[in-house]
Parts: structure tokens; C-alpha cells; sequence
């Protein structure tokens, strides 16, 4: 993914501003900053402020894993899924699944991101006292060592001979993505390195030049299970970030 989901940038700046660094207005607009309009449940945030929430945290689900997921129903899990993303406050349940709509004639069109609700069972404490940027900095380098050897032994060379390596490297070059101050170093690190990573998994999946179909197969296995990897890292760091915004880490 060239670009932060939109759950990532939600989860921060609307704990930033639950912790009083800024105002709600503003947060969405810096969270959301190509979005024409939100729409949607967005009042949900407020209600969850007044009720005491401190924390939005995070998840990346895709189909087959929604590990990361808050336990809702299959309706929550079915809207989250093909949305890739959802926020949600562990204290009292409730989440939040944002959908991109368009709008507008061809060569003016604008952008709504539409915030759905759905009902969900907070979340045990220990499941966010368990993310510790440490842990997943570790996990998220290790597999991504596992992953490109398991790559580089499907002796697949895609971008040999063509400009592809050159749009590859374009699309994962690191981006100024405006997340709020003060979070940890070894969280922005992870969301880096997940960030670009699984922006040239994306375009690596979307430009096939294996030599035979079991060895295209096997390719598109292992970017998968890549792609599931880094978006389950930038979700557990954005989570944990969240935690230190809100004071409730060290």
C-alpha cells in the first residue's frame, strides 16, 4: 500500500485528539485529508469521547484473517473485510468500517468516506497489553526474511529487461503521511517498513511474469501471505502507538 489505510490515520489523530491535543473536527480533517466529505456514523466518536474512550484502535483484516478483529458479528466482520480496515474502542465495543465513495462527472469527481457502524464486545485488556512495538518490529523482520528467501527460491526475475523495477521502487518510496507528533520511534519504524513493503507486494501482484502457472501460483502465495503480514504489523503498531498518545504507555 503506497498511502496509510484510512483506519491507521483515524486511529491516531482521533486519539490525539481524544487526549486533547487537538479538536475532533480537525483530527478527521487531518486523518482524512483528500476526503471531499465524511459521512456516515461519524458521530460515534464523540459518543465514544463522552463516554470516557481514550484509545481508537486499529485493525487490517483480510479475507481468511481477521485475527486483529474485535469479536462483532458476521455483518461487522463481512463490511471490515471487504473494506480492509476498521477502528474500534475496546473499552465499552463499537466499531467503525470506512468506505470510499466517488461522486461527481468524469474529470471532477470528489471523494466521500462514508463510517459505518457496527456493534462489537470490548476488548480484553490483554490483548493491547500483549502489543509491544518490540515484539512486532521483531516477528515483522524475521518473516519479511523468511518471505523474500521463500521468493528469491521461486527463481522468478519479473523485472529483468523492463522498466518494472523502476515503477516498483516509485510506487514503495516512502511518503510524508502527516501522522500526529509524539509517537514512539520503533512505531513509526514499523509502519515504514510495513508501509513500503506492502506497497510493492501490491504492485508485485498486480504485474504477473512467472514462467509457468505453478511457479505464477506459488508467487501469488507468497505475496499474500507478505501482504497479510505487513498489514497485520502496521495495524498492531498503530494500535500501540494509539496506546502512548493516550497515555496509557510509558
Amino acid at each position: 500500500m503506497s498511502d496509510l489505510p484510512a483506519a491507521v490515520r483515524l486511529s491516531l489523530w482521533v486519539t490525539a485528539a481524544w487526549a486533547g491535543h487537538l479538536d475532533l473536527d480537525e483530527a478527521l480533517r487531518r486523518a482524512l485529508p483528500d476526503a471531499d466529505n465524511v459521512a456516515g456514523d461519524v458521530g460515534e466518536l464523540a459518543t465514544w469521547q463522552d463516554f470516557g474512550e481514550r484509545v481508537l484502535a486499529c485493525a487490517l483484516p483480510r479475507a481468511g484473517d481477521i485475527s486483529g478483529m474485535p469479536r462483532g458479528n458476521p455483518e461487522l466482520n463481512a463490511a471490515a473485510t471487504e473494506s480492509g480496515e476498521c477502528v474500534y474502542v475496546p473499552g465499552i465495543g463499537g466499531a467503525l468500517v470506512p468506505s470510499i465513495e466517488i461522486f461527481g462527472p468524469e474529470g471532477d469527481e470528489g471523494m466521500t468516506v462514508r463510517l459505518t457502524a457496527f456493534d462489537c464486545a470490548p476488548t480484553p485488556a490483554h490483548r493491547l497489553e500483549e502489543l509491544h512495538e518490540s515484539q512486532i518490529e521483531r516477528e515483522l523482520r524475521t518473516r519479511l526474511a523468511r518471505a523474500t528467501a521463500a521468493l528469491e527460491s521461486l527463481d522468478i526475475q519479473p523485472f529483468a529487461g523492463s522498466t518494472l523495477r523502476a515503477q516498483a521502487d516509485e510506487v514503495a518510496t516512502l511518503r510524508e503521511w502527516g501522522l500526529p507528533s509524539g509517537l514512539p520511534g520503533r512505531a513509526i519504524r514499523i509502519l515504514q517498513t510495513a508501509g513500503t513493503v506492502g506497497a510493492a507486494v501490491d504492485f508485485a501482484l498486480g504485474h504477473s511474469h512467472a514462467l509457468d502457472v505453478t511457479a505464477d501460483a506459488e508467487r501469488h502465495r507468497a505475496l499474500r501471505e507478505l501482504q497479510s503480514l505487513t498489514d497485520r504489523s502496521m495495524a498492531q503498531a498503530t494500535t500501540a502507538a494509539a496506546l502512548h498518545l493516550a497515555g496509557m504507555r510509558a
